[in-house]
């Protein structure tokens, strides 16, 4: 019902817009020149489920629209004559850009396995450790946000200053029922202002405030906050290899995708010249 509601208007549309089409041409809307516009590609942009006078407002404006846009582009083709040349070698140069990299891509996809060896990450950043220097202070340590009134402050407080077995152990079962947040990182390095942003506290200098501080307690109305900052590598210094890792793996994985194209375009080329697929008629 709804799909004859809106071919009626869009029918009583195309009578008002352009007069000239033909019975045979029931399929199209609306024609430009030589442009023209279907109904099922109207119907195609009305949602499904909606009522049948939102379905002709939504009819009529696409409609409106695409003729605008058409008629814009006949005025836009008129006066640009002596320009379209380039344009066309603009489109063409696009197109062409377009196909090879989409077949690159299957290319690289379906012939190509990278498996980047440890011993190749590792090689890679001793080869170029000035390369990685990081723009942001990293710590490892322990966090924890506590309510303010819950149980057992004092010795939590001794707890997480420690980083023997038993005091991580306490401080693990303490935050299942207590912790609002307990992140655990003694082994991982993490950005220092990712952690701050869970405080209270406005640092500007975080490498001055980590060469002074190893443990950081804030406390407000509501939380208790406690960060144990057991190590800490300050912004401009090297970047360590467990950090950068991922970006190793991602620049070599690149080189290799690189090289593979490299050597598929060089094969390319040597098998057309064997078959005599290129000519060339004058030195290069």
């Amino acid at each position: 019902m709804k799909s004859c509601f809106i071919f009626i208007a869009l029918v009583s549309l195309l009578c008002s817009c352009n007069r000239s089409l033909s019975v045979n041409d029931a399929e199209v809307v609306v024609k430009v020149k030589d442009q023209t516009l279907s109904r099922s590609e109207v119907e195609n942009r009305i949602p499904k489920g909606i009522t049948s006078s939102d379905s002709l407002l939504l009819a009529e404006s696409y409609v409106r629209k695409w003729v605008k846009d058409a008629l814009n582009y006949q005025v836009a083709t008129r006066n640009l004559s002596d320009e379209m040349a380039e344009i066309d070698r603009l489109v063409e140069d696009y197109r062409h850009s377009l196909v090879k990299y989409r077949y690159q891509e299957r290319l690289v996809r379906e012939k190509l396995s990278v498996v980047i060896r440890e011993s190749e990450k590792k090689d890679y950043y001793e080869s170029n450790r000035k390369k990685f220097l990081l723009d942001k202070s990293l710590i490892k340590g322990l966090f924890l946000k506590v309510p303010a009134d819950a149980p057992g402050l004092v010795e939590v407080r001794t707890w997480y200053k420690s980083n023997n077995e038993a005091s991580l152990e306490k401080i693990e079962k303490y935050s299942i029922q207590n912790a609002v947040i307990y992140d655990y990182f003694y082994d991982r390095w993490v950005e220092f202002y990712d952690v701050m942003d869970n405080i209270p506290l406005q640092v500007t200098n975080a490498n001055q405030f980590l060469r002074s501080n190893r443990y950081v307690e804030v406390v407000d109305s509501s939380f208790y906050y406690m960060l144990n900052i057991q190590e800490y590598l300050p912004s401009g210094s090297e970047a360590p290899f467990e950090y950068v890792e991922s970006q190793i793996v991602e620049l070599l994985t690149n080189q290799k995708k690189i090289d593979f194209l490299k050597t598929f375009e060089e094969e390319v080329y040597k098998d057309a010249i064997k078959r005599g697929d290129v000519q060339f008629y004058s030195e290069p």
